[in-house]
């Protein structure tokens, strides 16, 4: 999911597989019948498919940073299970009437593990270094949108100001990307924050070895939890060892041998084995945010035509294509937001259809009218080839590899000829912010439909940005753009659907399917949930001995 994403963390990202959100089914310890009372201590053993990169959440877009650092840092507020926004490291907050001014009263009691206080200037200085320059933040800056600067009112007080009005920032100030870390940790481990993350949070960060693991331990003294947490106070685990096992296969395996509790990115053959192993619990969900896709680079040839574009999205039996490869766990997509994303335009769904006759037709009118002996088309001598790079990390996220197979086989009937180019991670870095590719494939999980501003804006160019799509449109940065400045749900909601429905008109996205977060555990842990968008959290989590 979210190729980007799996970009900036060394090709990790996109499938932390876990539930929330609408459609999940319950893990154990969310008040199950007999289960009895928390029990503290242990340590949680959590295998994942993928390692950052870098863990700083301010710079890093990787899915496996929020996952880690959640439990390291608190937020301004809390999004809640119905997309609304509750007090957290903040007591309250108002909005100005024009939205470019959020004015925060914080919680007095908080202190970060370094043992400095929480207070208006660590807010200040929190958001003015993710858009300084030299941060170099890969997604926080873009959440952060039209920040122009914070205004410390008292020492507990912080008025965040934009330039123009921004109505996303509370869903953005939810998230761990936009986390509040000590700024002592600034200074005192400048150049090294990608090792040393210093929050507030229910555990502290103790140590990363490379290709290995990441340890949290308890904060003993944390009192600040969200208010949609399960208990108060210190958490219930001693410590929290979280391993990175790329191998679907190892991955399981440790978790059936009972070397680790609980596991990401269960792989789809195996589910059903998963279910039937009375030992482990499956929780499963689709994801809210935007759903795999193939994003066609439309600033140069072959997908500058839109013709080509859509023989290409006509071309693929998606629905085959999707129930052969992902066992029929995963719900073929229609349009690039999920069906559970707020503001998703269900009348898109069934009207792009399979159809290899009008993919070869649109493909004669755009003037490839013969073929090389190989059967891939031409025009003026030159084969309709387009170039999909990508890491070996990618291609075994929810085997994409795969599923690239089956894509080059269903071109190739109508001429034209995909091209895998595996390449290293600061290759993939290079040729993105060139536009040196044709198509990029990537999810991305957000509890929020401004995911729209930040793939299609033309403003949002790759790699501060997630235009991918290289789309520059008036038109849709006025919606996208107009979205964001209005709390008129009307009017958003308006904006967004005219934006999903430009996006499938010009074929510039071709949705494949809703990732499915599949998250395996042993029936010992218990408490276990997840945030809006999708990413476990370790908060309430506690053993059975």
């Amino acid at each position: 999911m979210r190729q980007l994403r799996t970009l900036a963390a060394a090709a990790t990202a996109l499938s932390l597989l876990a539930a929330a959100g609408c459609g999940s089914t319950p893990a154990s310890g969310e008040g199950a019948a007999g289960e009895g009372a928390p029990v503290a201590g242990g340590t949680f053993n959590y295998a994942i498919d993928s390692e950052p990169s870098c863990l700083d959440p301010h710079v890093s877009l990787a899915d496996a940073t929020a996952f880690i650092t959640r439990g390291v840092v608190d937020s301004l507020v809390v999004q809640d299970a119905d997309g609304g926004f509750k007090p957290w490291l903040a007591k309250s907050w108002k909005v100005s009437d024009d939205l470019k001014t959020y004015t925060f009263d914080l919680r007095t009691d908080v202190t970060f593990h370094d043992g400095t206080k929480f207070d208006a200037a660590a807010v200040k200085a929190n958001f003015d270094r993710i858009v300084a320059k030299e941060t170099k933040s890969q997604y926080a800056s873009t959440l952060i949108g039209p920040y122009t600067g914070t205004t410390v009112v008292d020492e507990h007080t912080a008025e965040v100001r934009f330039s123009a009005p921004f109505q996303p920032f509370l869903q953005a100030a939810s998230t761990a990307y936009l986390g509040i870390q000590s700024p002592k940790a600034f200074t005192d481990y400048a150049g090294a924050l990608c090792e040393h993350v210093v929050g507030s949070g229910p555990f502290v960060f103790t140590s990363h070895t490379r290709q290995q693991n990441v340890t949290l331990t308890r904060s003993a003294t944390y009192t600040s939890a969200p208010p949609n947490a399960k208990h108060t106070g210190p958490a219930h685990l001693d410590k929290v060892v979280i391993r990175f096992l790329s191998e679907s296969a190892t991955r399981l395996g440790t978790l059936t041998s009972g070397e680790v509790q609980g596991i990401s990115a269960v792989p789809v053959p195996n589910v059903a084995a998963v279910q039937a192993n009375t030992a482990l619990q499956l929780v499963r969900t689709d994801a809210q945010g935007a759903v795999y896709t193939l994003y066609p680079n439309t600033s140069r040839a072959p997908f500058d035509d839109e013709k080509v574009r859509k023989a290409f999205q006509q071309a693929l039996d998606v629905d085959t294509l999707v129930k052969s490869v992902y066992f029929g766990q995963y719900k073929r997509a229609w349009g690039v937001l999920s069906p559970n994303t707020k503001y998703y335009e269900p009348s898109l769904e069934q009207k792009t259809k399979y159809d290899e006759a009008a993919a070869n037709k649109l493909l004669d009118e755009a003037g490839w009218t013969t073929r090389d002996a190989d059967g891939y088309r031409t025009k003026n001598g030159k084969r309709l080839a387009v170039v999909w790079p990508y890491t070996q990390q990618q291609a075994a996220v929810q085997q994409r590899g795969t599923f690239a197979q089956a894509v080059q086989a269903a071109e190739k009937k109508i001429g034209i000829e995909v091209v895998r180019t595996s390449v290293q991670t600061a290759e993939l870095f290079g040729l993105v912010a060139k536009a040196q590719y044709d198509i990029f494939d990537e999810s991305w999980t957000r509890a929020d439909p401004d995911l729209l501003r930040i793939f299609f804006a033309s403003t949002s160019k790759p790699l501060t940005g997630q235009n991918i799509s290289w789309v520059n449109d008036a038109t849709v940065d006025g919606w996208v753009n107009g979205a964001s400045a209005t709390a008129d749900d009307a009017k958003r909601k308006d904006a967004y659907s005219r934006t999903q429905l430009w996006v499938q008109e010009h074929a510039a996205a071709f949705p494949v399917y809703v990732p499915a977060y599949l998250l395996a555990a042993s029936t010992k842990v218990h408490g276990l949930r997840s945030d809006p968008a999708s990413f476990p959290l370790l908060y309430d989590v506690w053993l059975t001995k």
